[in-house]
């Protein structure tokens, strides 16, 4: 026989043999569709694999967001009472506990509850009674304000002519008498927002008490529905967010109160009129970081040029840019640091983000919302 047609034999022979087998045939054509798969892959710059990898999970998280604000804006009286419930829960429970060491529970908490409407409702009477007290003087100084405001608007360097202020005057007036029906209806659909308001706020005060006197067995007998293998993560996510959540609630009482206070001094020595109320604007315009106190303070701004000329609007404008320094580096360092870890301009699109979502309620909601979706995240991931 000849040498080359001599059989294989040793070795040789015996990967001949394995490469005939239907089970080697498949695993060298994996093996060989693998190499292709990884050779395909490093065409791929790593870089682009990774930002893919994070753009679909961001994806699926924003899609998630934009379906929980979906549903809440389907429930939007009810997730706003919850919400001014915790909030009240958070101010309050410190007191509760204080006084339930002299009297029994239920007790305290109807005397903490009881007292705070107390002092809201006398502020909001006061406000109220500086108002129409002032009323009938601010009508007389808003008539001067208004003249004044034209003369100073005809000189330099705004030279506006007066029959463009007279023109716009009455385009105005005119626009009031053809659209009276439309601002009716307006106002009536204000009365039904009120009648939502005092739903709203009947509820808040309803989870308030129960939030205040039995907040922890609620969340025990939902921490025990939980397995038994989830109870630990959702217990220290669940603590860490309401340590955020009261912690932002009380210093930003504290910032606002601090602001107004501020405010009020300022206003009433240079006698503004409607100091009191602008005071009370500001505390709660405070509550929108950023852009609430100063939106306020314009509104003073312009309250100061129709009553007391330019110069005081001017002093109200210095007002503006002193107090807004003292916000952002004394009072919001000093208060809020603890609480809120955030850096401003993750504050800035809150606001803003929240403002396009849900209007004035959402700038509100943003930032604690935020901030104690950043706080669980962070506990979790280094297991604090």
């Amino acid at each position: 026989m000849s040498s080359t047609s001599r059989p294989p034999h040793g070795r040789r022979a015996r990967r001949v043999a394995r490469a005939g087998r239907p089970g080697h045939r498949a695993r060298a054509a994996a093996s060989l569709r693998a190499a292709e798969r990884r050779g395909g892959a490093d065409l791929v710059h790593p870089g682009l694999r990774l930002a893919a990898a994070y753009a679909w999970r961001l994806l699926v998280v924003g899609a998630l967001v934009y379906a929980a604000f979906k549903v809440l804006g389907r429930f939007e009286l009810v997730a706003v009472a919850v919400f001014l419930g915790l909030v009240g829960t958070a101010l309050l429970r410190p007191l509760a506990d204080l006084l339930e060491r002299l009297v029994p529970r239920p007790l305290a908490v109807a005397v903490a509850l009881i007292g705070s409407i107390i002092v809201v409702l006398g502020l909001l009477a006061l406000v109220g009674g500086v108002a129409a007290a002032e009323s009938g003087r601010l009508v007389g100084e808003f008539r001067g304000g208004v003249g004044r405001i034209s003369r100073w608007l005809e000189q330099p360097p705004f030279r506006i002519k007066h029959g463009t202020l007279q023109g716009l005057h009455e385009r105005i007036s005119a626009f009031v008498a053809t659209h009276r029906g439309a601002l009716i209806s307006r106002a009536l659909s204000g009365a039904n927002r009120v009648v939502e308001a005092l739903t709203g706020a009947a509820l808040a005060l309803f989870c308030s008490v129960f939030f205040i006197y039995g907040g922890d067995r609620m969340w025990q007998w939902f921490h025990a529905q939980l397995p038994e293998t989830a109870r630990s993560p959702w217990d220290r996510g669940a603590r860490a967010a309401w340590s955020t959540f009261a912690g932002y609630t009380r210093g930003i009482i504290i910032v606002a109160a601090s602001n107004a206070t501020l405010v009020g001094i300022a206003l009433f020595l240079l006698r503004v009129p409607l100091a009191l109320p602008l005071t009370v604007l500001v505390f709660f315009a405070t509550f929108i970081p950023l852009i609430g106190a100063p939106i306020a303070l314009a509104v003073a701004t312009v309250v100061a040029l129709a009553g007391r000329g330019p110069v005081i609007a001017a002093a109200v404008l210095v007002l503006i840019v002193v107090i807004g320094q003292i916000e952002g580096h004394v009072l919001h360092p000093l208060v809020m640091s603890w609480a809120v870890q955030l850096h401003p301009v993750v504050v800035a699109i809150s606001v803003i983000g929240g403002s396009l979502v849900a209007g004035v309620i959402g700038a509100i909601v943003a930032v604690p919302m935020v901030s104690v979706v950043w706080s669980v995240v962070r506990t979790l991931r280094t297991g604090d």
